[in-house]
């Protein structure tokens, strides 16, 4: 398991989180797969997928060097103590719950889910190890850059509506990563889905980050 600094770190050269929700556990666990083997390394799978943690277990048995599975809409101490059963690497939260504080006493990285400045303080206060802006597409960029200015040292992600068209404009407000999930996994986590159109959104988003940092590196 990554620390929390090192959990920090990757996401920040990842400049992605994948957010797998579906339909039942069997497709979740083969759309966050075939994330993993196109490069994404780290991938959150949705407690409100059925059977869940036995994806998350399923998926961390079979995952690919250097790939780590999450487990997301974490809200209680007894889902921590589930998903960290199941082998989940770092919790995300929807929300500031007592599943933010649960996790980061277990030295597990801790994803919370905030909007207001309120909410951000809170969730650092507890020992979050990111802040998810969520739902982003409520305010868009701006106002992950207005967050900013009072908290600039605070890690954010952008959650929530956040397709190919904006995740850059989201990294040059200093957003460490954006978690895309409908707009990347599409109805791949569901019985009717299909793997090939996933795994084509995977490499879009892949090299729109791949391309992002090697501008940004020459500047």
């Amino acid at each position: 398991m990554q620390t929390p600094e090192e959990f920090v770190a990757g996401v920040q050269e990842s400049k992605l989180i994948a957010i797998v929700r579906g339909t039942n556990g069997k497709y979740a666990t083969a759309a966050a797969l075939a994330l993993m083997e196109e490069g994404f390394r780290y991938v959150e799978v949705a407690l409100t997928t059925p059977d869940a943690v036995s994806a998350i277990a399923e998926i961390r048995a079979h995952a690919p060097a250097g790939s780590l599975v999450g487990a997301g809409t974490v809200l209680t101490v007894g889902n921590v103590k589930e998903v960290m059963a199941a082998g989940a690497q770092f919790i995300v939260t929807p929300a500031i719950c007592e599943s933010v504080a649960e996790g980061a006493r277990h030295g597990l990285p801790v994803v919370a889910g905030a909007l207001t400045p309120s909410e951000v303080h809170a969730g650092m206060s507890q020992g979050a190890t990111l802040i998810k802006l969520f739902p982003a597409s409520l305010g868009g960029p701006n106002y992950l850059k207005a967050l900013r200015d009072p908290f600039p040292k605070v890690p954010f992600i952008a959650v929530g509506g956040v397709g190919l068209a904006e995740a850059e404009s989201y990294w040059n407000l200093g957003a460490l990563a954006v978690g895309p999930g409908g707009p990347l996994v599409g109805d791949a986590a569901s019985a009717a889905g299909d793997l090939g159109p996933l795994r084509q959104r995977a490499r879009e988003y892949l090299g729109l980050a791949s391309r992002f940092t090697d501008r940004t590196a020459r500047q």
